[in-house]
Parts: structure tokens; C-alpha cells; sequence
């Protein structure tokens, strides 16, 4: 009698995309979870079973700052420039049901790659649109997104033209009046890029915060960070709470403390701009 046939492994997938080479590793722990990696370098982790697992610490931030962006499961509209695998649409569409995302994402194959390897369910109010992250931020309606997420990177820096004082006026021009922004940077010791940034977002709007682990801060390693800024002042005890619990604890810095950080960085403009650091060699990625 034939033994019945096992059900096949999940192989992993390689691709060349726009921006290099494109794998989906499974995870041999979770049946139907994926780590996405462009050039070595991870981009992102989706459970397709559970969307509300996130694998990565920055990521897990920056669900932190949508979750303490309004009250326990009330739809948002959100903007997310960067899109990989949508992991962080995809999770604010299960703890936030009915809210409308756009996800702005430039790399054509890699859109191609998930869509058909990691389709987002229907009825889920997720939007994914093919385009440059600046020039679908200066076309954008006025006053249309309660969370603004930048998540952009290429070739594992932030790209120049997200960087600059004129971007981040387009970044407020879109968010509501209560509106909250939040990047996913990163740098290291002496920090000249993040500091900039934070100087740039203060010189636009008035309430600023920056979550990242205190061994980053320190300047023991490069590593990511994630920046937070509104007009209206934004739960940061609640954030600070989240932050700390996590199992790599990180801090929200804020106030005078956030302040000194700055020191006297200047403010970036479009004339100036440069990319983020190039991360030191294995600082990010898996082989």
C-alpha cells in the first residue's frame, strides 16, 4: 500500500528585481512565513497565517507608534512610503479593521515578486501603487493621512530626496492636522545623519521623538531608529511602555534629552541632501 504523498516543502524563491537580487526564504518554524532579503540585506518578514506577528524590532516600533496613534482597533488612513512585503499594512489591516492604506512602493519586480508569492487578501483596504516615494508624496491630497510611515531604502540607505527639509513640508502637507510621522533610519556613532534628520523634522513640526535601542545610542553599533514627529503632542508614555517591553528593549528620547542629542546639526535641504550611511559590512545582513 502507497504511503500518502507529503505535503511539498516550501523551496526558496530567488528573483532579480530593480533593485538586485530579490530571495524568499521560509521560515522552517512557521508554516507559511517568509523573510524577504534584496541584495543579503533583509526588507521583510511576513506570517501570511499571522499577520500580527512581526518578526523585526524596527518594525515592531513602528506598529508601536500606529497602535498608540488612536484608540484600540479605530481605522486609520495610512500612508506607507516603502513597501516590501507589506508586512506593516498588513498588520494594521488586522488590528485596525477598515482602515484605507496606500502603499507606495518604486521597485516594479519586487511588487511583482510578492504579489505573487505573498498576495495581500482581498477586502483587507490595502492599496499598492507603483512609484517614486517623493514624487507620490508631492501629488498626494492635502490633509489625507492620519499616519504618514516612510520605510524607504535602496540599497540599504535612504535615499537623498527623503532626507531634505522640502520633503519633510511635503510629509506635513499630507498628514491631518493631528497627523503623526514615523521613518524607520539608520545610522551610527557620530550619528551626522540622524541627527540631521531629527533637526530637520523639528524645524517643521514641533513635537519630536526618537525610539531606538540604548546600545545604538551609545554608539556601540550601527542600527535602526525610528523617528516620530506631529504637530500635536503624541502618547509617548504609552509608546515608551510598548518600547520597553519589547524583547530588545528600546527607549523613546524626547524633550531636553532629544534636544541635546540634536546639538547644533543643521537642517537638510534638497540642494545638500545626501543618502543615509552606508551600514558597516554585515551590520544587517544574512549571507
Amino acid at each position: 500500500m502507497n504511503e500518502p504523498d507529503e505535503p511539498d516543502e516550501p523551496v526558496p524563491v530567488l528573483r532579480a528585481v530593480d533593485g538586485g537580487t530579490a530571495k524568499l526564504l521560509p521560515d522552517v518554524d512557521r508554516e507559511r512565513a517568509w523573510l524577504l532579503t534584496v541584495d543579503g540585506a533583509p526588507q521583510s518578514y511576513v506570517d501570511l497565517d499571522e499577520p500580527t506577528h512581526l518578526e523585526f524590532e524596527y518594525v515592531r516600533r513602528l506598529a508601536h507608534v500606529v497602535d498608540c496613534a488612536a484608540g484600540d482597533g479605530e481605522p486609520l488612513t495610512v500612508l506607507h512610503l516603502g513597501g516590501g512585503a507589506c508586512t506593516l499594512p498588513r498588520y494594521v489591516a488586522a488590528t485596525r479593521p477598515g482602515s484605507a492604506q496606500c502603499v507606495v512602493e518604486a521597485d516594479a519586480g519586487l511588487l511583482a515578486l510578492v504579489a505573487e508569492r505573498l498576495p495581500i487578501p482581498a477586502g483587507t483596504g490595502i492599496t499598492v501603487r507603483r512609484a517614486d516615494a517623493r514624487r507620490w508624496l508631492e501629488a498626494a491630497p492635502a490633509r489625507s493621512a492620519d499616519v504618514l510611515i516612510a520605510d524607504v531604502f535602496g540599497g540599504s540607505r535612504v535615499p537623498a530626496h527623503l532626507t531634505s527639509v522640502e520633503y519633510a513640508r511635503e510629509a506635513e502637507r499630507v498628514l491631518k492636522s493631528d497627523g503623526i510621522y514615523a521613518a524607520n533610519l539608520a545610522d551610527g556613532s557620530p550619528f551626522d545623519f540622524l541627527r540631521s534628520q531629527l533637526a530637520t523634522f523639528a524645524s517643521v513640526f514641533e513635537e519630536l521623538a526618537l525610539i531606538a535601542e540604548p546600545g545604538v545610542l551609545r554608539g556601540r553599533r550601527f542600527g535602526n531608529a525610528v523617528l516620530v514627529a506631529s504637530h500635536t503632542a503624541f502618547d509617548t508614555a504609552a509608546l515608551a511602555r510598548r518600547t520597553a517591553s519589547d524583547a530588545f528593549p528600546a527607549r523613546v528620547e524626547e524633550g531636553a534629552s532629544l534636544r541635546r542629542f540634536i546639538g547644533a546639526a543643521p537642517v537638510v535641504r534638497d540642494s545638500g541632501a545626501v543618502p543615509s550611511p552606508r551600514p558597516p559590512e554585515g551590520a544587517f545582513s544574512i549571507g
